[in-house]
């Protein structure tokens, strides 16, 4: 995948490496040990204790990027947004991506790209139906991905490690335990990748039964039962589920409950012409988005038909983007299928690894998570549309609502958990980037010490102090009036 990468940090490390990005497509041009070459000469240019750097800029100013990037989403879901963020430090910075990436952008980078999740925290993977019906583990939040320095997921992943550890009141002790579990998932998987063939690495999925069997010895018998029967519950997080949680019958059709702010059908939201609008708005969604599917699946979908739509408020960075909720059906209201239209914006990793070799952002999306994760949902696709209430060109990816989703509630975790998960999640990022990114290259630059874990846990502690006091800046704004903030019920 080729991006523009003129100016970007990336760029210029690989420049003054005298090797230039990689790319896919390239390296099957080198010899192995070519590749080998390549990551170990990488650490001349980012040694690997240098990956526990961080200086914050003199001018930065978190708070006024958020305000800024608010300024592209619907007005009266920003209060909510810094609502959300303002529950917790680790919730902050689930929300706090912009910041982040410009913080990234400023530290060492050793010149090796890949394509990035741009949101690798532990609350972004999580299990989910594959095409064969098998309950699978892997990254599941695309709206940043871009190509760009690996390090970048990396550093996200493991601060949302400790920063999430501090939260539940974990020891600084067990927090560097867990975050560095992340580093070494990462690290050691990726070298493990490198011995194996390209097409061995591009079918390598992670069973969750497989994995939980796996990690068996390492936990309680208690522990243990609870994870099965947490899985056993992520079977029935389906269509069916969502459709008895989310709607109700009046006068014999079936109809979405309005859960303000979460849900409201458009029809609450706008009177009359407007709520037409939108109807036709997410008519010509489906009909334009169908033709990115594969044929087979076109076909499946086009035996369903628009019942009815609603706004949803999703996730906590996102809270702002235009999202519905599509309740289609393909009997006399018994064969449900729950669709989410989420509207696509620039990564906020453009402005510092290079734009999008895609105009239409919810392209970007889309080849993002087909190329990172090992099984896609069936009804992924995107599109781009023109808004009836503001005659903008709106880019959108359409994929399902729920389909045996299911993410660990990360504040029920204990140390020895959240070790696994920790352990886990570096190794499926691990997995997602070799995919796109030269895993000889990346395995010789991380080598087989522990050199690049423990200098990750030191940026990942430094960095999730730099949160607490961003999440308290945040909250000094709401006090003077720079930001707005709502409660929800």
């Amino acid at each position: 995948m080729t991006v523009k990468t003129e100016g970007s940090v990336s760029a210029r490390a690989a420049r003054s490496s005298g090797k230039g990005p990689v790319r896919a497509g390239t390296v099957g041009q080198l010899s192995r040990a070519d590749r080998m070459a390549r990551g170990k000469d990488a650490r001349a240019v980012a040694p690997l204790e240098s990956h526990a750097e961080f200086v914050p800029a003199r001018k930065r100013d978190p708070v006024g990027l958020l305000l800024e990037q608010a300024k592209t989403r619907v007005p009266e879901l920003v209060p909510v947004r810094h609502g959300r963020m303002l529950v917790s430090a680790f919730t902050f910075y689930r929300g706090a991506a912009l910041p982040m990436a410009a913080d990234l952008a400023t530290t060492p980078a050793s010149g090796l790209r890949v394509q990035l999740c741009g949101d690798a925290h532990l609350s972004n993977f999580g299990a989910f139906a594959s095409p064969e019906r098998s309950l699978v583990f892997d990254v599941n939040d695309f709206d940043e991905t871009l190509p760009g320095p690996f390090e970048w997921d990396v550093k996200r992943l493991a601060a949302s490690m400790t920063v999430a550890g501090r939260d539940n009141g974990f020891t600084a002790k067990d927090c560097r335990k867990i975050t560095l579990a992340a580093g070494e998932g990462y690290r050691t998987a990726m070298r493990g990748f490198a011995d194996q063939t390209f097409m061995d690495v591009w079918y390598t999925h992670v069973d969750i039964q497989s994995a939980l069997a796996e990690f068996r010895s390492e936990m309680k018998t208690k522990n243990y039962k609870e994870a099965q029967k947490m899985l056993g519950k992520a079977h029935t997080s389906d269509t069916m589920k969502a459709v008895g949680k989310l709607t109700t019958v009046v006068d014999g059709q079936r109809r979405i409950i309005s859960q303000p702010p979460l849900i409201v059908p458009v029809e609450e939201i706008f009177a009359g012409v407007q709520a037409d609008a939108i109807y036709a708005l997410i008519r010509t969604v489906l009909g334009k988005y169908r033709r990115t599917l594969q044929s087979d699946r076109r076909h499946l979908l086009e035996q369903f038909t628009m019942v009815q739509v609603a706004r949803k408020v999703v996730g906590v960075g996102s809270v702002g983007t235009r999202a519905y909720v599509v309740l289609m059906d393909a009997g006399d209201g018994v064969e449900p299928l729950f669709l989410q239209a989420k509207e696509a914006q620039p990564s906020v990793l453009a402005e510092y690894a290079g734009r999008s070799q895609y105009n239409n952002q919810g392209e970007r999306a889309v080849a993002g998570q087909h190329l990172m994760q090992a099984e896609s949902d069936i009804f992924l696709g995107w599109t781009r549309v023109p808004n009836p209430l503001d005659g903008i060109d709106r880019d959108f990816y359409v994929r399902q609502l729920k389909d045996w989703k299911f993410s660990i509630p990360i504040e029920l975790m204990i140390p020895q958990g959240m070790t696994l998960y920790a352990r886990l999640c570096g190794a499926t990022l691990a997995r997602a980037h070799a995919r796109s990114g030269d895993r000889i290259a990346l395995a010789a630059y991380l080598g087989g010490s522990d050199k690049f874990d423990q200098a990750i846990a030191d940026f990942a502690e430094t960095y999730a102090d730099q949160n607490e006091r961003d999440y308290a800046a945040l909250q000094t704004a709401v006090k003077e009036g720079r930001a707005e903030v709502a409660t929800e019920i």
